[in-house]
């Protein structure tokens, strides 16, 4: 299986796993990852990583909007294997390393498995090692405030709700917000289509969840990367306010 690799502007690529998208930023020989999918799409990973002309050694770093195991899923691998750091807000710190786990529970999703599409997501959740246990034994806080020094200059910016340390991270040069799960654009639970905040109860603080739209509404770009969807095109602000409307 052949990752899904979008390119969508000078270094950035937005690639389909399955069922959570990651993020390439290239400058030169070096990379940027934003998020690495389930445990299970790790050969995805770094087929994505040839198919920009890049490979795992040249990460120079793993950035991850939040620590739910189809966004981590292999950045411990990275950081073991390439000595690769991997950054987070730092309340979410904790949560990658698995000091606590704020993550929908299997519980939750069975009192949910009469709605479209949750059981057979739930499937493929378990499939792709969506209940593994995969910690990142040293995750790193940002280095710095602001733009990190790192390919495609991402500026990270605390959107909590979804989980207490979510971070969306802006690149301002190429007018673009990579959302993580802060807003997406779809989802196998979801029968929505277009800008959205994830169902209910994948949230561990809904209000705090809706009010980080208003954050992204105030970032200055007309491309939006969410962590489950197509990519959208259009004002982030529009999309944030559209998703801000629906969730009420």
């Amino acid at each position: 299986m052949r990752a899904d690799v979008r390119h969508i502007a000078d270094g950035t690529y937005l690639v389909h796993g399955s069922n959570t998208n990651w993020v390439i930023l290239t400058e030169g020989d070096a990379v940027t990852l934003v998020d690495t999918g389930y445990p299970g799409d790790r050969e995805l990973v770094l087929d994505s990583l040839a198919a920009v002309g890049s490979s795992p050694e040249a990460v120079a770093a793993v950035l991850v909007t939040h620590a739910h195991n189809d966004h981590l899923g292999s950045a411990e691998y990275l950081r073991t294997t390439y000595g690769t750091p991997v950054y987070l807000h730092e309340a979410e710190v904790p949560h990658a390393r698995r000091d606590f786990l704020h993550q929908v529970s299997v519980g939750q999703v069975l009192r949910e498995g009469w709605r479209p599409g949750v059981l057979p997501w739930a499937v493929h959740a378990l499939r792709s090692g969506g209940t593994a246990h995969v910690p990142v034994a040293a995750p790193e806080p940002f280095p710095v405030a602001g733009a990190l020094d790192l390919p495609g200059r991402p500026v990270p910016v605390h959107t909590p709700g979804h989980t207490l340390g979510h971070c969306a991270y802006h690149l301002p040069g190429a007018g673009v917000v990579i959302s993580g799960d802060a807003l997406v654009s779809g989802h196998p639970t979801s029968r929505a289509e277009g800008p959205q905040l994830l169902p209910d109860m994948f949230h561990h603080e809904r209000a705090r969840a809706v009010a980080s739209l208003d954050v992204l509404a105030g970032l200055a770009a007309d491309v939006l990367l969410p962590g489950h969807g197509p990519v959208h095109h259009g004002p982030v602000r529009d999309a944030a306010l559209r998703a801000r409307e629906r969730a009420a």
